[in-house]
């Protein structure tokens, strides 16, 4: 996946945002008064995808804009597939539709395993992440997958043979959340 070159044409605060809502919070901490930056955002879902006929991992790779911005770089990122809890579904509904909105592969909910929830962003935003684990194979798939509207996500099939290399891999942009997904398995799953 190449991405065109990126012209950045303005930054300006956000007056009515979508996703997040930054704030800027006055508090009193052990009787010293602080200000700190937050921003209120959606709980996520992610799926750890393991591809039984190919021995690999099933990535999404897109472009980011925050990474963009900070390295100035291609700005694409490795991640897990994932999507905001923002629907009154249940946490593996939403996971089984990102599944085959990002990677195109039809799964039903009792093959969806609750691996653990954690926060991420602590620092300003603390949005509460739930990971969730899926094998597929090639009967599963029903399309290309690459997300709706004007997503533009690239799948990556990770064989599992490089997946540890591909963690330290400091070249290639990648989430903590996939990085532990990935301890989980080799502690987890090769050990079954």
């Amino acid at each position: 996946m190449a991405t065109d070159k990126i012209e950045i044409l303005k930054l300006e605060p956000l007056t009515n945002p979508q996703y997040i809502k930054p704030q800027l919070m006055t508090f009193r901490h052990n009787g010293v008064l602080r200000d700190w930056e937050v921003a209120e955002t959606f709980d996520s879902v992610a799926i750890l995808l393991y591809h039984r006929d190919r021995d690999a991992f099933v990535l999404v790779k897109q472009f980011r804009p925050a990474i963009y911005l900070k390295y100035k770089n291609d700005g694409l990122t490795y991640e897990l597939c994932a999507g905001l809890v923002d629907k009154q579904k249940s946490l593996e509904q939403i996971a089984k539709e990102e599944i085959l909105e990002e990677c195109g592969y039809e799964v039903t909910l009792n093959v969806i395993k609750r691996i653990t929830a954690y926060n991420a962003a602590v620092g300003f935003a603390g949005g509460r992440q739930t990971l969730f684990y899926a094998e597929v194979d090639a009967s599963m798939q029903v399309s290309e997958g690459g997300g709706i509207d004007d997503e533009q996500i690239e799948v990556i099939y990770l064989p599992l043979s490089q997946a540890r290399d591909f963690m330290y891999d400091e070249s290639k942009i990648k989430t903590p959340g996939l990085l532990f997904a990935f301890m989980w398995f080799f502690d987890k799953q090769c050990s079954r």
